[in-house]
């Protein structure tokens, strides 16, 4: 059973009628002081408003709130849904009694569409009147849109003998793609943290996980990856590069590649989660720019779903990713199965065993350049029938 409480921080959540479906669709996190924070955003150069106002606020690196809808991501939205976005801001700091700039907004959901602020005047006292230590998994339900289930992961850490507790939370499942995805995700921890580590720590951790993942190639306008630290269990501060510090790096770097995983496990349609590793490149930097090639071949997707080790699409992504390669020094393995030797193929025995691999619900692909020491990884999904039968009804 998952410990869902960190020290100092409360939630909650309902169902206001944004969502179609009438399911939970508002979440309320607050820190009961003020929280250190560090965040990532989107890289799309079109960006939803909450986005363009949490990133300005947030800069100064204090944050005690997020407020956070499903059902509509207030992205193309114009001046208008600039404003609603402002306003929804003002409200909560109004009821929490905090300074707005304090407050971070984040939205998901359908594009273009006008945030209504009604539903958000008319369930924030219910939101901040129910906050309470017990309703993390709530605010996880709240957030998801195509999701087919929450996806939450926790950590506890120790600092200088004294034990801390870190809670992540993420929605996505469709639109997932380096840099960032249309995905959110939010961490909370009572650990006291200097800012430079708070900082370092996410930015490597979501290069190692959410910029590690695809699903579609597609990267929304929407997407933040958020961490508060409060501070409020006993304890020095983590600094950087300390043991203590390392290690609460570590356990940020493993809960949010817990929460990518799951998000490539959960991706639309998707009954695969294919590891692609690329070693023997000439660095890490070609080796992860070929792992990404093939991970977001479309060819290669649909090989993994209908369950064909066709090795030759692989070759191929990898021998047009741009990265450097001698096709005569590649070695390709499904699992332990290896189908490719000096690049040519090991034979219908051994592809056969590597098609049994491919039946698994998850397994790995390793390519062997033979080049160097450069190492990379990506993580991606099959393509299937029924992602194209959620994404065409999408909007209705």
């Amino acid at each position: 059973m998952q410990n869902l409480k960190v020290k100092g921080f409360h939630f909650s959540a309902c169902a206001s009628g944004l969502k179609k479906s009438g399911k939970l669709d508002l979440g309320l996190i607050f820190s009961t002081t003020p929280a250190r924070c560090a965040a990532v955003y989107t890289t799309n150069k079109v960006v939803a408003a909450p986005i363009v106002i949490t990133r300005k606020r947030l800069a100064a690196g204090i944050c005690q709130a997020i407020l956070v809808n499903s059902g509509n991501a207030n992205a193309c939205t114009g001046p208008a849904g600039h404003a609603v976005a402002l306003q929804t801001a003002d409200l909560v700091a109004a009821q929490l009694q905090i300074p707005v700039e304090t407050v971070a907004i984040a939205s998901t959901g359908v594009i273009g569409q006008l945030l209504p602020l009604a539903p958000f005047e008319a369930f924030l006292p219910q939101l901040v009147s129910t906050l309470n230590q017990d309703q993390c998994a709530g605010v996880a339900e709240a957030i998801r849109t195509t999701d087919a289930y929450p996806k939450i992961a926790t950590a506890i850490g120790t600092s200088s003998g004294h034990p801390y507790n870190i809670v992540a939370i993420a929605k996505g499942a469709g639109m997932i793609h380096p840099n960032m995805a249309t995905m959110l995700a939010f961490v909370m921890t009572d650990a006291q943290v200097a800012a430079d580590l708070l900082d370092g720590a996410l930015r490597r951790a979501v290069d190692a996980s959410f910029n590690s993942i695809t699903v579609d190639r597609d990267t929304s306008t929407n997407d933040m990856v958020l961490i508060l630290a409060n501070g409020t269990t006993s304890g020095p501060e983590l600094q950087s590069n300390t043991p203590d510090g390392d290690a609460f790096s570590e356990h940020l770097a493993s809960l949010l590649l817990q929460l990518a995983k799951l998000i490539v496990k959960d991706g639309e349609g998707a009954t695969k989660v294919v590891e692609i590793e690329v070693r023997g490149a000439l660095n890490d930097a070609e080796a992860r720019q070929a792992a990404m090639s093939v991970a977001t071949s479309s060819l290669v997707k649909t090989a993994f779903f209908g369950e064909d080790a066709n090795w030759g699409r692989i070759i191929a992504a990898v021998g047009y990713s741009g990265a450097e390669i001698d096709p005569e020094r590649v070695a390709i393995s499904f699992g332990e199965v290896p189908v490719v030797r000096d690049g040519i193929s090991t034979g219908a025995e051994l592809e056969a065993k590597a098609t049994a691999v491919l039946k698994q619900p998850e397994f790995k692909v390793t390519i062997d350049l033979h080049l160097g020491s450069g190492l990379g990884r990506y993580y991606t999904s099959d393509l299937t029938y029924d992602y194209i039968k959620c994404n065409a009804s999408y909007r209705s």
